[in-house]
């Protein structure tokens, strides 16, 4: 039978170190006992034994002195060579991309802009558009993604004639945003660039002026008459 000690306090018997046990003994605290140690120093051994770190708080990383932590451990989502982690921990691409973008043109060669107004382009093709945006019926791009974007249109007439005034123009929700006017001598051809911000519920469209007397056609072409754009990376 295992007898028990019972006192309130063990010290040295000389000097300052207290030495429980010899060498190939096993100390065994039992459930439900609490070892207190919260107003002392603790020295772990240079390997500490297997156990949960459920508990082990205020780990300094300066104290890292050799090894790495995986991947695994420093957010969520999937860390590769093409992500990266971002300050709210989680991995994600770098960067970001430049959606949503378009290009539209006018392929209708019967398509005309009025005299002395300011005329929708009609934009009826497109050579691509990433997430469905533009609106082939109506012309209007309409990105329902806020951001900025950046916008180029370019009209041209379809023969050559002399304006007094010729011009495009990029509408926003109807308005002019950008745009100019200026006289031509022969086939009449207008170019016009900005960027814009947009919420989610802005449209643009591609607008064209002429006043050669009459109304006029637009040159049919992807290369002629056309609206372009894409949303910037901020």
């Amino acid at each position: 039978m295992a007898s028990v000690l019972k006192v309130d306090k063990l010290d040295p018997q000389s000097g300052t170190a207290l030495e429980i046990g010899t060498s190939g003994d096993t100390v065994s605290i039992p459930s439900g006992a609490t070892l207190d140690i919260s107003a002392s120093t603790l020295t772990p051994p240079a390997t500490l034994p297997a156990s949960s770190g459920v508990n082990l708080t205020a780990l300094n990383a300066t104290n890292l002195g050799s090894g790495t932590v995986p991947t695994a451990r420093l957010g969520t989502g999937t860390a590769s060579s093409s992500t990266v982690l971002y300050g709210d921990n989680t991995w994600a691409a770098a960067g970001g991309d430049n959606t949503p973008t378009f290009y539209a043109y006018c392929n209708d060669a019967s398509a005309q802009f009025n005299n002395t107004t300011d005329t929708t382009v009609v934009l009826d093709a497109e050579l691509f558009d990433s997430d469905s945006k533009f609106d082939t019926t109506t012309y209007k791009f309409t990105p329902t993604v806020a951001g900025k974007y950046f916008l180029y249109g370019q009209v041209r007439m379809n023969t050559n004639q002399a304006a007094t005034l010729f011009g495009a123009s990029i509408n926003k929700n109807g308005s002019t945003i950008a745009g100019a006017r200026f006289s031509v001598e022969n086939q009449g051809s207008g170019v016009v660039t900005t960027i814009v911000d947009a919420n989610t519920t802005d449209y643009f469209t591609l607008e064209a002026y002429q006043n050669t007397g009459y109304n006029h056609n637009f040159n049919a072409s992807s290369s002629t008459t056309y609206f372009t754009g894409f949303k910037l990376i901020t």
